[in-house]
C-alpha cells in the first residue's frame, strides 16, 4: 500500500471505485508528468449522492454541507488517480484545483466552501497538497450536486 494510501486510512478514509463518467469524457489524462483528473461529482462510498450534498448552496445546502461535500469530491479525484496510475504514491504534488460551486443567488462565499477540498489536499500530501486554484459560483451543476472539482497533479512518469 502506498504512503498516500496508509495517509488516507489514518484519517479513516477508504477509496471509493472510480466512477465512471457520465457523458462523452475520460475521467483522467496523462500528458507527459501531468496527470489531470476530470470534474469529480461528491458521490459517497455507494456511488449515490448524499442528500446534504444535493442543492444550492445559500439555500437548502449550508456552508459546512458544501464543504463536506468539496472534500468528499477530493477523495473521488484520489481515487481517479489511483485507477489512473495504479498507484498513488507517483503523485509528486497537486499542481491545481479548480472548483465549482452550485450557488444560491447573491451567496458569495465560494472560497469557503473550496477549502474543504483544498484543505483535505494539504492534509492528506502535506506541503505537496499546496496548490493553485479557482473556484466559481455557478448556475447549475449535473445531478444538482453542490460541489464539483477538478485536478492537476505533477506525476512521476
Amino acid at each position: 500500500m502506498s504512503a498516500i494510501e496508509e495517509r488516507l486510512r489514518s484519517l479513516n478514509i477508504i477509496l471509493p471505485a472510480a466512477a465512471a463518467p457520465v457523458a462523452n469524457y475520460v475521467p483522467c489524462v496523462i500528458s507527459g508528468s501531468l496527470l489531470v483528473v476530470s470534474g469529480q461529482l461528491a458521490f459517497g462510498d455507494d456511488g449515490k449522492l448524499d442528500p446534504t450534498h444535493v442543492g444550492k448552496i445559500g439555500g437548502a445546502v449550508s456552508v459546512e454541507a458544501g464543504r463536506a461535500a468539496a472534500q468528499r469530491c477530493a477523495i473521488n479525484i484520489f481515487a481517479q488517480a489511483k485507477a489512473a496510475l495504479g498507484d498513488l504514491d507517483r503523485i509528486h504534488r497537486c499542481v491545481r484545483l479548480g472548483g465549482f460551486i452550485n450557488v444560491a443567488p447573491g451567496f458569495s462565499q465560494v472560497a469557503s466552501v473550496m477549502n474543504g477540498a483544498s484543505d483535505f489536499m494539504v492534509e492528506v500530501l502535506g506541503e505537496a497538497g499546496r496548490h493553485a486554484r479557482s473556484t466559481v459560483g455557478v448556475a447549475e451543476l449535473p445531478m444538482d450536486c453542490a460541489v464539483e472539482v477538478e485536478a492537476m497533479f505533477e506525476i512521476a512518469v
